[in-house]
This record gives structure tokens, sequence and C-alpha cells, in this order.
């Protein structure tokens, strides 16, 4: 061997050894930034994920878990009474609430400092807005309830709310209108997706390099509010409220979410919300999520709540349920409609009690009665169906059920609805009292009926001497057996066998 051949052997060998002391340095540093992957690995298995035994439902600290909700408010960390109204919710039994990043608050309560003048500065926080949300996060950790975010609300940039954005250049120091190419108005429908705002992603048909700058500072706000909720594992994460804008939009957020939870080492789920669910098998940007199970990691049709009524409303959210399921995945419900008599189709209190059952025994992971006016909130109708539906689920877990309309005879439309893991368990939800027959010609034994009043959110009571007891009531399997509801109004049956 040359001279000239070892001097280049050796500056191999040490060309090797320097790589190899690099990759160690690397795996040490990414170890001190993320810990070690057997750490790493049990915190994520504690975070909100898919169910490992049925991942059309949730599970959060290594325990299946159903979602049920309601608040008086979507941008849930700016109420001032946050504390107690958290503890309003989990005294009824809700854990699940909506996190909108609300852009439509007071100037006091914008994501961005507002200066001695007025103008607001993009480049600097508005301190109050991030510690709220701060709190928020820990306050819901502490009581195990679930966040979802929406990072992005089409509402909040248009019409009244786009005159006091501090987007808006006339109320920045930032940037102009001719550098954006921003208008000063935003008077049409958000849902005529006229604003370049959601359009500052390269590639999409509306881009223009002039939206560079806004992107670069959404990316801020994105990366501000990731900053407080990643070390989280109860947060999910949608990318926009109802939005109509090409998906283009809200996999880029997608994207970079994810990118930043791997950077810190964890998991995260992430999904967008479109605006025509409720349209069903018309849809036109709702199936991209059927098919798309790597961006959209869960399922939120909060819309099929709006606009669709009884037997409809049943027979639209199974198809949607149907389509999400060929990559099975937990379905949500954010939004539940039902109060307020809004034009566009919420109907009335007793809808959005309706709609809630519908969701929860069609196989929906969570469901949430949207703020007023345009659902119940956390108003009475909406704790005695929590109460019940928690009271139902200490009888029958949801994960162990399916729909079983087949089960029923001498059904008028909407009357009831059933869900069961035939042979062991049997829920029937009675819209407004009612009689069906139930098929257990399959199933053999004693079976104990529990009747639970969805208007009350506690089973039945009968006078007896010396007081009152829980009714109790025992049918035989082997045929199919009437069973009517207690009283008027809605009842849930929990037929178990024994």
């Amino acid at each position: 061997m040359t001279g000239t051949q070892c001097g280049i052997n050796a500056l191999l060998f040490l060309a090797v050894i320097v790589s190899a002391v690099h990759a160690l340095a690397d795996q040490a540093t990414s170890r001190s930034r993320t810990g070690a992957p057997e750490t790493v690995a049990k915190a994520n298995s504690n975070r909100l994920q898919p169910y490992t035994k049925n991942p059309r439902y949730w599970q959060y600290r290594g325990q299946p878990v159903l979602l049920l909700g309601g608040s008086k408010t979507d941008h849930i960390f700016l109420a001032n009474d946050l504390e107690a109204h958290l503890d309003e919710m989990q005294e009824v039994g809700a854990n699940y609430v909506r996190c909108t990043m609300s852009q439509r608050e007071g100037p006091e309560l914008k994501p961005h400092r507002r200066l001695p003048d007025g103008i607001f500065d993009l480049g600097q926080w508005n301190e109050d807005y991030w510690i709220r949300f701060a709190n928020c996060l820990k306050w819901c950790d502490e009581r195990d309830i679930i966040i979802q975010i929406e990072v992005w609300d089409r509402f909040d940039f248009s019409k009244t709310h786009w005159a006091s954005s501090p987007w808006n250049p006339k109320n920045n120091v930032n940037y102009t209108y001719g550098q954006t190419g921003f208008a000063m108005k935003y008077a049409r429908h958000s849902g005529q997706d006229q604003q370049p705002f959601f359009h500052s992603i390269k590639g999409m048909t509306r881009y223009g390099k002039k939206l560079d700058l806004i992107r670069m500072h959404q990316e801020a706000f994105v990366g501000k509010m990731l900053s407080y909720s990643l070390p989280y594992g109860n947060v999910l994460y949608c990318m926009d409220n109802e939005t109509s804008t090409p998906a283009a939009w809200g996999q880029y957020w997608i994207q970079f979410i994810k990118a930043k939870a791997a950077e810190k080492g964890v998991s995260v789920c992430t999904t967008d919300m479109f605006d025509d669910a409720f349209e069903a098998d018309k849809a036109e940007h709702t199936p991209i999520i059927f098919r798309d199970a790597e961006h959209y990691m869960f399922a939120d049709i909060s819309q099929v709540n709006s606009r669709n009524y009884d037997e409809a409303h049943w027979t639209r959210l199974l198809w949607l349920l149907r389509q999400i399921n060929r990559h099975p995945r937990p379905s949500n419900h954010t939004k539940i409609y039902g109060s307020g008599y809004k034009s566009f189709g919420t109907g009335g209190p007793e809808d959005g009690v309706e709609r809630f059952w519908r969701n929860i025994f069609g196989g929906s992971a969570s469901a949430r009665f949207h703020r007023p006016d345009s659902g119940n909130g956390l108003n009475d109708h909406a704790k005695a169906s929590i109460k019940a539906a928690r009271i139902l689920e200490s009888l029958i877990k949801f994960w162990d059920i399916t729909p079983q309309m087949g089960l029923l005879s001498n059904r008028a439309s909407n009357e009831a609805y059933l869900a069961a893991e035939p042979g062991r368990s049997y829920a029937l939800y009675f819209t407004k009292g009612g009689s069906v027959g139930l098929d257990l010609s399959g199933a053999t034994g004693s079976f104990n009926v529990t009747w639970i009043s969805v208007s009350m959110g506690v089973t039945t009571r009968t006078s007896r001497a010396g007081g009152y007891r829980l009714m109790d009531r025992t049918i035989q399997g082997g045929s199919v057996v009437t069973l009517s509801a207690p009283y008027k109004g809605g009842w849930v049956a929990a037929i178990v066998k024994k």
C-alpha cells in the first residue's frame, strides 16, 4: 500500500470517527430535548388518542373515554369565571370543551399587543390573552377535561370583526393594504371565501407573493399557541371552524402543527371542519376526510347538526359515519345546534337534545352542545342529557355497542333509536315517549331494565311505603318484547343481561 493510499484511508477513518461523534452528539441532544425513547413513549401513551380496542372512540390516560360537553361560550379560555364554569361542567359529567382561538373580542382580549395609540403590533403579544390560555390548559388538565382547539375561524376576519381586527392593515404597524393586497372591508358572508388571509399558502389558486408576509405572522401566532398547548396531552387540534376554503389551507397548518409536535417528541391528533357536512352524500368538501386519515386523524362533522332534523338527521349522520369508518377514527361533534330558532336551521332546545342522543347512539366519539343562542350551551336541557348519558354509560359502554335498528318493530319515524351488543346489552332511546318492539328472540336469559329520564338526568323512581326506590324491571329473552317509555318526554332504557 502506498503512502498516499495510507493517507487517504486515514482521512476516511477520521471522517467516520467524526461522523459517529456527531451522530452521538445529535442523539444526546435529542434525548435532552425530548427525553429517553421509553420515557417519551410512556408519556405519549397517556395522551389523548384513538382507543386501541375500538379506534372509533378516544382513550385518555390509557382508558377509553366518551367526550360530552356544553358551555356558555366557544372561546372558553377568555371567560372571566372559567374555573367556576369548568367546575359546573365537571359536576354534571361534562369532560369536553371547544376552544376557538378567538380574534373577535374587544381590543383588550386580542392575541397581539395594543400600543398606547390604540394600534396593534403583530410582533408583540397581549400577555393577558396568553395567560388566560395557559390557565385554561392547566385547569382543564387538572380536571381531565379534553380541549378541542380551533385555530382559525373565518367569521373573525369578515364584516364587523374585520373592522377591529389586529390583522387589518389600518389597525397595525406591521404592513399596509398595498403591501398585503387586503381590502378595507369584507362585507359578504365569510362562506364566500373572499378573504385572502386564508390563501397565504404557496400553491393555492389565490395565493400571491404579498401574502408571504401574512403567513410569517400566522406562523408566529400558531407557534405561540403551540408553545403553551403541546406539553398537554388533553388537546385536540382542528384547523378551522366550518371552512369552505380549499383543503390545502388546513393541510398546511396540520403539517405545521405535526412538525412542531415532532420536535417536542409528542403525538397530536389533527383535523379540519368542513361546512357542508350537513349535506352528507351531496357534500363537496367534507368527503376529503373520508379517504385521508393522515391529515384528518379524527373527523369533526358538527355541521350535520344544523338544518337536519328527526329521522333525516339520523340517516345523514349514519351515512357520514360509515364513510369515515372505512378508515376507523373518532368522529366528533364539537357543535350541536338546537336553540334560538335561527333561520339557517338550528331548531329549538328539544332539537338539540335529540341530536345529542342520536349522535352518541350512532357511534360518535363526542357530543357537545353548541353555545347559546345557537345551542343549549350548559343550560338545564344540556345538563340533564349529560347526566343521563353518564348514567347510561355506567351500565353500558358506548364503545361496546353499535346501531341495531333492525331489532326494532312497530316504530314510527323518529320515535326510538337502538344501539346494542346483541345478546348482552341494549340501549334504547325514545325521543318523546312511545312504545316499540325489541327483538330478543336470539338472546337467552333475563335482562334488567333501567329507565333514565332525559329531561331530568335521573333514573325513574316509584313511590313505595317508607319512601322511594329505583324502579326495577326484568324482561326475558327469547322473543320480541314490547317496551314503552314510562312517561312523556325523552327516555333511555338500559337493558342489560343479568
